[in-house]
């Protein structure tokens, strides 16, 4: 239903380095089916650079812009991780003003989630914040050997069963998370993330 982050970030690199496509796209165009005029509207609202809200819903990141709405069955267990935007549902625009809003899903079995995180996971589903915390590549590679997230720029790993805690490479600190819950059957951001979003200044 969904494109797999391997096959957008593939797709892309015909276009563009992959270095240049991790590390420097900007924001892609507002929530699937929103006619042309609303979206030209739409582009300048301040909503698609907040980061995400409590209430929010999440929609697919896709190689087109932002696609439908995520429920929690779309996120299978021990799946590749989802890509996806915070989604405002009372203006019904995605979040994709900024890079630094994306997000990144993953489904697990709750007891093999540590205790603060099984606490902000939704039956299993935890999320993230997509933007590596050192130099603020997307964090896009999932090694299923080893099991850990890893950031193809400069391959800082990060276990997100406990918290995404950095177990290798030059990230300085965890990813912040993004607590979820299930509300009448839909997926909802429940808080706001852990931490500060985004990279360190120094390079290294």
């Amino acid at each position: 239903m969904f494109d797999k982050p391997a096959e957008i970030f593939t797709r892309a690199a015909q276009r563009s380095s992959r270095r240049k496509l991790l590390c420097g796209l900007c924001g892609v165009a507002a929530a699937a089916g929103m006619p042309a005029a609303a979206r030209a509207d739409a582009a300048g609202d301040p909503v698609r650079k907040m980061e995400a809200q409590p209430g929010d819903l999440l929609v697919a990141f896709t190689n087109s812009g932002a696609g439908p709405i995520i429920n929690p069955s779309d996120v299978k267990r021990e799946a590749q991780p989802l890509l996806a935007w915070p989604f405002d549902p009372a203006k019904k625009l995605a979040r994709d003003g900024s890079r630094l809003n994306l997000v990144l899903m993953m489904r697990f079995d709750p007891a093999s989630l540590s205790t603060a995180e099984r606490a902000r996971a939704a039956d299993g589903i935890v999320a993230y914040t997509a933007v590596c915390t050192h130099q603020a590549c997307w964090v896009s590679d999932w090694l299923a050997s080893k099991q850990v997230l890893q950031c193809p720029c400069h391959q800082s790993e990060y276990d997100p069963r406990k918290g995404a805690v950095v177990v290798s490479g030059p990230a300085p600190r965890p990813l912040p998370a993004l607590p979820l819950h299930i509300v009448s059957g839909r997926l909802e951001v429940k808080e706001h993330f852990t931490g500060r979003i985004g990279g360190e200044a120094a390079s290294g």
